[in-house]
């Protein structure tokens, strides 16, 4: 990413979040930011308090305390802003069926007050790939081109913001290579990208940095270099390595306990 972002405001910044369900703490005091620009990973085993953080940001979930703000728009207080300012994708997204992606493309961006014609539509599908498919089907789709369409839609309106909940899941490897392109591009065009993902090879791959979060905690923070140099001596990877952490999965599964 550009370091000069770092010296403008963040595109999201999470203050002291709690989330509760009833007795049970889901985010317990979560505190982070994202510049533009900028993959930020969030890491952490099932349970972890991942989406339930996400769950907030999106407008979702009410938070028991704590702040969000988007794009500098306080999202409990103006819910409408923010959604305007963010783009989110979700590991299956459900289309209709029976419309053709030159179809979905425009129905969606209508849905953001956005009047794109036909050949507007099939020039957004070229950016991803998917020129020869813009009259087939969503139904005929393969699953990565499925992902692919999934992020052009959640991105049609260019917000500041883009929220990627494992995008990648179930892809194979040159649909994963590729969804990993376009969000490297993503982020090179200024977007503020938060990634979940349960592949260390991936969060290693695209994260600028990464939060690890485990019971509704953040564990650890830094770059996935910062993480593995930081935690290199520390008795919890020594018990769970038998050694010294020398990959991020390493770092990872000492301090969340090994579970996924």
């Amino acid at each position: 990413m550009d370091q000069s972002a770092l010296h403008e405001p963040p595109v999201l910044d999470v203050d002291q979040l709690v989330v509760d369900y009833g007795p049970v703490r889901a985010v317990d005091g979560v505190s982070f930011r994202v510049f533009a620009g900028e993959v930020v990973g969030l890491l952490g085993p099932n349970g972890a308090g991942k989406t339930s953080l996400l769950s907030v940001v999106e407008g979702l979930v009410a938070a028991r305390s704590g702040r969000v703000t988007v794009a500098g728009v306080d999202a409990r207080q103006h819910p409408v802003a923010v959604r305007a300012q963010m783009g989110v994708q979700l590991q299956q997204t459900a289309f209709q069926p029976d419309l053709t992606l030159i179809q979905l493309v425009r129905l969606y961006s209508g849905l953001h007050g956005m009047e794109v014609d036909t050949a507007a539509a099939i020039a957004g599908l070229d950016r991803v790939g998917l020129r020869r498919e813009a009259r087939r089907r969503f139904s005929q789709l393969s699953g990565g081109q499925q992902q692919r369409l999934a992020l052009l839609v959640a991105l049609i309106h260019e917000p500041a913001l883009a929220l990627l909940d494992e995008p990648t899941t179930g892809l194979d490897p040159q649909s994963r290579r590729e969804l990993w392109d376009r969000i490297e591009r993503l982020a090179g065009e200024g977007t503020g990208v938060v990634l979940t993902t349960h592949s260390m090879e991936e969060a290693a791959a695209l994260a600028d940095r990464l939060v690890i979060m485990h019971h509704g905690r953040v564990r650890a923070a830094g770059t996935p270099e910062q993480l593995v140099q930081e935690f290199q001596g520390d008795p919890r990877v020594a018990r769970s390595q038998r050694g010294q952490a020398t990959t991020l999965e390493d770092v990872f599964l000492a301090l969340t306990g090994g579970a996924q």
